[in-house]
């Protein structure tokens, strides 16, 4: 029986971005976002090798390259498009890179129900989140500087501590960490929100 036209341009695709794999394609393996980059599964990551797959990916799948083609063929493009996309946004940031670890990993970071964090790390939160509100009051923008600069360098250990418990298969001693991180994240983006309301 002759292949439909999506499982062919699956076939393409797939061979013209894994092309190295000796195994045949499988939908289920091609979820993974490391494996459709032909990336080692681990937090350290070559960020140029990144870059460079998915580059790949999308200039296979663009859609230039099916104008003309049957409906059936533009919508695998896209599909794979769009899977190429969300895998790279999620290995690209070192957070998301992370949280997904731990979940091909089977440890649920649980960041809906678990907020239980170290005494020292919640009342630097408060701390910083006090100093946030004063200097958007005051809107004192050297006061912000110093915050962003103390949360980056925060976000940067952690990000180390993270990568090295990954990297060592430690998911659930990383996930902790994780969640820090995800705190992290967020507050430096309160951050850098206040800095866009400020007077030029």
């Amino acid at each position: 029986m002759s292949l439909s036209t999506p499982t062919r341009l699956f076939f393409f695709i797939w061979k013209m971005v894994v092309r190295s794999n000796p195994q045949p394609p499988n939908r289920d393996i091609m979820q993974n976002h490391f494996e459709l980059f032909h990336l080692p599964q681990r937090f350290s990551i070559d960020v140029k090798a990144l870059d460079g797959a998915y580059h790949e990916v999308q200039n296979q799948v663009h859609p230039d390259k099916f104008a003309s083609a049957p409906e059936a063929e533009k919508r695998v493009a896209m599909q794979w498009a769009t899977r190429a996309n969300e895998a790279y946004k999620t290995l690209k940031s070192p957070f998301k890179r992370a949280a997904y670890l731990c979940q091909l990993n089977g440890v649920d970071l649980q960041t809906e129900s678990n907020t239980a964090m170290p005494a020292a790390f919640l009342m630097q939160q408060m701390e910083w989140r006090e100093a946030l509100d004063e200097a958007r009051a005051q809107k004192d923008k050297d006061a912000l500087e110093e915050l962003e600069s103390v949360v980056r360098t925060m976000r940067s250990e952690t990000i180390a501590r993270v990568g090295t418990l990954l990297d060592a298969g430690d998911f659930i001693h990383a996930a902790e960490s994780v969640r820090q991180l995800m705190f992290l994240e967020k507050f430096a983006e309160e951050v850098a929100n206040v800095f866009e309301l400020l007077p030029g």
